[in-house]
């Protein structure tokens, strides 16, 4: 009984929180609620945890063979779940709480053709200014741009092939700037991408703005996004 309690406990809490972000990306509820049942998810698992662990031990100190391996299925099929929580709780302690990250801090490519979209957004369409750029310098001193010999032609055809694949939904191409939108998997959050090739006389360089269109934190992910691109970029161009 105890085992099988811990059985529908595990159940409950993975139907709570996998189901908390497709949830809120269909509208059926708030963002607000959505992490309301992240957190009763967590509590469940946590609940499914300690039963289990409980019919471990009882099962096993009365030769209970499957209860016991029931219960220990269970206690570390929790472990499982709360690895990625637990791992996104370290991490936004370890990263400073901003959400627009760019490769040129003195003159961050703008937002044009995905302006309005961000207006209507939570999070400013502009820079938010020096006090983000001291804590992006700080946090992610790798963030820079690159300079590529190639043509601007041949960079702005390989820029667009590898923002195509990453799965961003492109909003704009011109001869020097693309502005995608990149959407996360389970919550469905919008951040919005601009890329912008300059001439210098070094070459092409290629900066990069990744924003959020909501919250105070991105957990590091606009960064993580931008190091991603511009490795893939020059893997194609450099290959």
């Amino acid at each position: 009984m105890i085992a099988w309690l811990a059985v529908i406990l595990l159940l409950a809490a993975a139907v709570v929180m996998g189901g908390s972000g497709p949830a809120y990306r269909m509208e059926w509820i708030s963002l607000g609620e959505a992490f309301t049942f992240l957190r009763r998810g967590a509590y469940l698992a946590i609940g499914a945890g300690a039963v289990g662990l409980v019919a471990l031990i009882v099962a096993g100190f009365c030769r209970r063979w499957v209860p016991a391996l029931v219960g220990g299925l269970v206690s570390v099929a929790v472990v499982g779940m709360m690895i990625v929580p637990l791992q996104m709780m370290q991490r936004s302690q370890s990263v400073p709480p901003i959400h627009d990250i760019t490769t040129d801090l003195d003159n961050p490519p703008a937002f044009e053709a995905l302006a309005t979209a961000r207006e209507a957004a939570p999070n400013s369409v502009d820079y938010p200014g020096e006090d983000t750029a001291r804590q992006q310098r700080e946090a992610y001193p790798a963030i820079q741009p690159i300079v590529f010999e190639q043509p601007l032609a041949d960079v702005m055809q390989a820029a667009e092939e590898t923002a195509q694949a990453q799965g961003w939904e492109i909003a704009s191409v011109t001869e020097n700037k693309i502005e995608a939108t990149a959407t996360t998997r389970w919550f469905g959050f919008k951040d919005d991408v601009v890329i912008r090739l300059t001439e210098t006389d070094e070459g092409v360089r290629v900066d990069m703005r990744s924003a959020s269109r909501f919250g105070a934190s991105d957990v590091g992910t606009n960064a993580a996004r931008i190091q991603a691109y511009l490795e893939a970029l020059k893997s194609s161009l450099r290959g």
